[in-house]
């Protein structure tokens, strides 16, 4: 093979309905399908060099070499690629994203899906969206909703191992912007993977789940008819009721911080007084605040102004993963 590189790019996504447990964890085949927008201007950029005179893979995050858990993770999904490809080579893979890292804006979204990407095209694949799509979802669940473009659904037919996400709506479609309020760079004590496997010690994951059909299709009218209010209620709900799902497992999991709590309160109080605006919540501290375009700037302002709050960072609808 000697040596063959690629770049790609791709964004992080914030969930309106939101994916929390596995129904195959191995395949990381989610419990209920899930609706996102990708957030344009945060990015993920990957480079991977598969060269024959490498003697194990390595990982370099943000300029900084990386072991342990992370590379054994990226090694993991690099021997699916080289199954794929016929292959035995060994890479360097280069990534770089100018957001926080493990603090709940889905940074390994956005890591998988660009790495799907560089990974398959160096390796000699020539896959469609929905195989890049598939592929991003063995690296991180949530990935496979950074590879298309927009507004996306990460639909869930039993649990089918082709499970894939696919584009319901155009970045153009709707001009929202999600003010993200930063009040944690750290990374979360307890990342996502392990917290998914502990949503069925909750007693509520069950009906979260049973109820998930109901919730999507709320939220994929809501969206394709740029029902701002309907939107509004339903993402909400199923923040709180993950969150709900998250604090009632065994151990107990709590990303809230006081800054965190503040923020949702605002912004209910903000809808209630004629404002359109609400809040949903990842597994971790910080708050992603929804607007239509033409309030994000007040918005933003009244973020900055609450206690706890470091920085908000702004992002419209963002396009698909593509190559650099």
């Amino acid at each position: 093979m000697n040596t063959q590189s690629a770049t790609a790019l791709a964004h992080p996504n914030i969930a309106f309905i939101k994916y929390w447990g596995n129904c195959d964890p191995d395949a990381r085949i989610p419990a209920n399908g899930s609706i996102s927008m990708n957030l344009d201007g945060l990015t993920t950029r990957t480079t991977i060099i598969f060269d024959d005179s490498f003697l194990a893979d390595q990982l370099i995050l943000n300029d900084q070499p990386v072991s342990r858990e992370p590379l054994v993770r990226v090694v993991n999904f690099l021997d699916t690629v080289r199954r794929m490809a016929g292959i035995q080579t060994h890479a360097q893979v280069t990534s770089e994203n100018n957001f926080p890292m493990g603090a709940g804006i889905a940074s390994s979204a956005s890591a998988f899906a660009a790495l799907s990407l560089a990974a398959s095209r160096a390796a000699g694949l020539e896959l469609d969206e929905r195989q890049l799509s598939q592929l991003a979802r063995t690296g991180s669940g949530s990935a496979c909703r950074s590879v298309p473009g927009g507004f996306v659904e990460w639909k869930v037919d039993s649990c089918d191992e082709k499970s894939a996400a696919e584009s319901i709506a155009p970045p153009e479609h709707w001009d929202l912007v999600d003010c993200i309020a930063i009040i944690s760079q750290e990374h979360k004590s307890t990342g996502s993977t392990e917290g998914h496997s502990l949503a069925y010690t909750s007693p509520l994951q069950t009906a979260r789940v049973d109820d998930a059909p109901r919730r999507l299709e709320i939220c994929r009218n809501a969206i394709l008819a740029r029902d701002f209010e309907a939107l509004a209620e339903i993402m909400e709900f199923d923040s709180n009721l993950m969150h709900a799902v998250i604090m009632t497992s065994r151990p107990p999991l709590l990303y809230w911080q006081p800054a965190t709590i503040a923020v949702m309160q605002a912004v209910t109080d903000w809808r209630k007084h004629g404002t359109p605006a609400c809040y949903t919540i990842d597994a971790g501290p910080n708050v992603h605040v929804i607007s239509p375009a033409d309030f994000s700037t007040e918005i933003r302002r009244r973020i900055l102004e609450i206690p706890g709050v470091s920085q908000v960072l702004s992002a419209r609808p963002g396009g698909p993963a593509r190559f650099v």
